[in-house]
């Protein structure tokens, strides 16, 4: 199954960024988590990242493109206020996983809203690094129903 991660703003800072909020692990150990765990199941994976939200509109557009299988999703603070990436979504119509690093239900009361969930399969939220894991094995569970 051909795979695409998308992480929004900021998450090219994790390790720096509110270690008490997002971890201690990096970017780089964070994609090198995903390779691996990619690599076991027999996936391909690519990665794009971005702090721009037309960037990142313009991934999913071009995933269509490229025949990407499933999209995980971390639209960062875009969550909460990109319908741009909700209708990118629609657009393209391939399976998408949301993921949150930090569990978003138990903080600000803005990040209760996410724009994107609607045109996702499934979110997992709060399990650190691990979850883009869950949301790879959720996306490649539909697969193998299909």
């Amino acid at each position: 199954m051909k795979l695409l991660v998308i992480n929004g703003p900021n998450l090219n800072m994790l390790g720096i960024r509110e270690p008490a909020i997002y971890g201690s692990g990096t970017y780089a150990q964070l994609l090198d988590m995903i390779r691996a765990h990619a690599e076991r199941r027999g996936a391909e994976v690519s990665f794009f990242q971005s702090n721009h939200e037309g960037a990142l509109v313009d991934a999913i557009q071009q995933a269509y493109f490229d025949g990407v299988e499933g999209i995980i999703l971390n639209p960062a603070a875009y969550t909460h206020t990109s319908v741009a990436l909700l209708d990118a979504l629609k657009a393209v119509a391939i399976p998408t996983v949301e993921v949150h690093i930090s569990d978003v239900a138990a903080r600000e009361d803005f990040r209760q809203i996410s724009y994107v969930r609607p045109a996702c399969i499934a979110t997992v939220t709060g399990r650190g690094f691990a979850g883009y894991l869950d949301a790879m094995d959720i996306l490649l569970k539909g697969a193998a129903e299909s």
